[in-house]
């Protein structure tokens, strides 16, 4: 008998709602060594129109510097995206070749990749694939040896994922970073992975995709506990308040968003592969409390944000993406909660809690899926400010009724995530839950950062001179003049806090200072061009932003360095 010998498996099928692995017998007489490749095709997750599949290859001849695997299907099925390869069909025949970052695959070596595709009727598995033109078996795990052990049971989700581990390092942020000026000194710091658009699921413009991602935190993860920290950032008609970070989907395509967009990204969350990993999502910024502060009859609201409030497509998106990572074990949902110039107004903080509470219990979601909440995502709010409180009063006005603090209950981010915590948890959250803060921009430290109170001449001034945050009005958001790097990311840090994290990669810009074409989605806003003389929202002042900024997610140098120059705690 020939030591190698093609896949014998086309009478396998798959019918709606299965799922599978392709299952051939080992000839007695063929060892591992003589099979030139294997191949594991498994559909993850099927529904009546469409199905996600993942594949993984291993190499038993030499070693490639680039691959190119093929087969071909007996059905309709028509690949819509994927991630980890670049795949191409004409007709039945797929191609999926090698992207830049993961061309090697040396002698016993493996690679993954998967993809989305449609179908109708039966859904057959591939009678044969290749490997540049070499005809490979199919390994169940059942060939020579036995089968593998499965991955044990995942244990119980821990109370606060962040303790006693690790914390993924993006190798493409820290690649930025690190050559940049200076820039070693924080370039092994932890950051957010941000699935901005469906493409990045696969990986845009030869950046690492999801799977890359999860593939080198298991490396990096050794064996200890690591955590991964991935943004789910593409609601139809994204926010709604502002234009720099517009998305891809329109206000009515919460199909769109529940099938090309969360579906696979639960898909892939969900390998086994990755069940050892922490994976904490925070679950779309700058959503929900859009449609408490910007709808209506208030100065703020936008014809967009109403439109979003009336269709409900932000509360039932929100909802449908808890509940499919919710199912995910090792998934730890952290809901973004605004900061506290947003919402931390009487009007605004029980209100936006309770929309929270309703977009937790829609579309099959319950308050059992939300971890936590993370507040001042992407955002500049000082952490703490020493030199003043709203128990205060200077010539005979309280502290709130200072221009900078305008009522608001709370001056600075960590008053405001506990005592918002608590209201979560009294609109029916669960007592346990844990908040986040993002630390990334908001250190306001070097030479601007005042050493004690203002002075006392009128509350203005002592509220002004004694203020770490310097932005010209807390509504400000975009590339902010004069911010710094805040507290390094670390667990537990404060009472109800599980982490300070850098969920926004420092050096990465949140909007462009004038218009650039793009094919991202990306909007122009005014709030990024330094020459704007503001609206509502921000009082009607200066935007503060940095001039000669690209679109939202670029590298951003200029503001990088700033950031690194302005840190504080300050950096050796």
């Amino acid at each position: 008998m020939s030591r190698t010998r093609t896949a014998l498996f086309a009478a396998l099928a798959l019918v709606a709602g299965a799922s599978g692995t392709a299952v051939a017998a080992y000839p007695a007489d063929v060892g591992p060594a003589a099979v030139p490749c294997t191949v594991d095709y498994k559909v993850q997750n099927q529904w009546s129109t469409g199905f996600t599949a993942a594949v993984t290859v291993t190499n038993h001849s030499a070693a490639k510097n680039a691959w190119s695997v093929k087969w071909s299907y007996a059905g309709n099925q028509k690949i819509t995206n994927g991630w980890n390869a670049k795949l191409a069909q004409s007709g039945s025949a797929v191609t999926a070749s090698n992207e830049t970052y993961n061309g090697t695959l040396s002698s016993g070596g493996s690679i993954s990749f998967g993809f989305n595709a449609t179908y109708s009727g039966s859904n057959a598995m591939p009678a044969t694939f290749t490997l540049d033109g070499v005809t490979c078996n199919v390994d169940d795990g059942s060939g020579p040896g036995g089968p593998t052990d499965p991955p044990g049971p995942v244990g119980p989700k821990v109370d606060n994922p962040y303790s006693g581990a690790k914390v993924y390092v993006n190798p493409e942020w820290s690649a930025k970073a690190a050559a940049e000026p200076g820039g070693s000194r924080i370039a092994n710091q932890p950051t957010g992975v941000w699935m901005d658009r469906i493409a990045a699921i696969n990986g845009a413009n030869g950046n690492m995709g999801l799977r890359a991602h999860l593939d080198e935190a298991l490396k990096q993860k050794g064996s200890g506990e690591l955590v991964f920290q991935v943004v789910i950032y593409n609601l139809p008609g994204r926010d709604c308040a502002a234009l720099a970070s517009n998305g891809e989907l329109g206000p009515t395509e919460l199909g769109r968003y529940k099938t090309e967009y969360v579906d696979p990204i639960a898909a892939i969350l969900a390998d086994p592969k990755y069940a050892d990993l922490r994976i904490v999502t925070t679950v779309e910024i700058d959503s929900l409390p859009n449609l408490v502060t910007n709808t209506g009859s208030r100065p703020t609201a936008t014809p967009e944000c109403d439109v979003m409030k009336a269709n409900g497509n932000y509360v039932k998106g929100v909802g449908y993406a808890l509940n499919k990572l919710g199912d995910v074990p090792n998934v730890y949902n952290y809901v973004d909660a605004g900061h506290h110039g947003w919402i931390g107004w009487d009007d605004n903080f029980a209100a936006s809690a309770t929309v929270m509470k309703e977009a937790a219990t829609a579309e099959g979601a319950t308050v059992n899926d939300v971890h936590g909440f993370i507040t001042n995502t992407a955002n500049y709010s000082a952490l703490k400010e020493d030199n003043f409180s709203i128990n205060q009063s200077v010539g005979g006005k309280s502290v709130r009724d200072s221009a900078w603090v305008d009522w608001n209950r709370y001056v600075d981010e960590l008053s405001f995530a506990q005592a918002f915590r608590q209201q979560l948890v009294s609109t029916g959250f669960n007592s346990g839950i844990g908040m986040l803060i993002d630390t990334s921009r908001n250190g306001w430290g070097g030479s601007a950062r005042p050493t004690g109170p203002g002075p006392m001449t009128d509350v203005d001034a002592y509220v002004d001179g004694g203020r770490y945050d310097r932005r010209i009005h807390v509504g400000n958001w975009c590339n902010q003049s004069g911010a710094g790097l805040g507290e390094r990311p670390q667990a537990g840090p404060a009472a109800g806090i599980d982490a300070y994290v850098w969920m926004k990669p420092p050096g990465e810009s949140d909007g462009s200072s004038k218009e650039i074409p793009n094919d991202e989605g990306k909007g122009f806003d005014r709030m990024c061009d330094p020459t704007y003389t503001g609206n509502p929202r921000n009082g009607d002042n200066l935007s503060g932003a940095l001039p000669d900024a690209p679109i939202s997610g670029h590298w951003f140098s200029a503001q990088f360095q700033q950031l690194m120059q302005n840190a504080f705690p300050p950096l050796s």
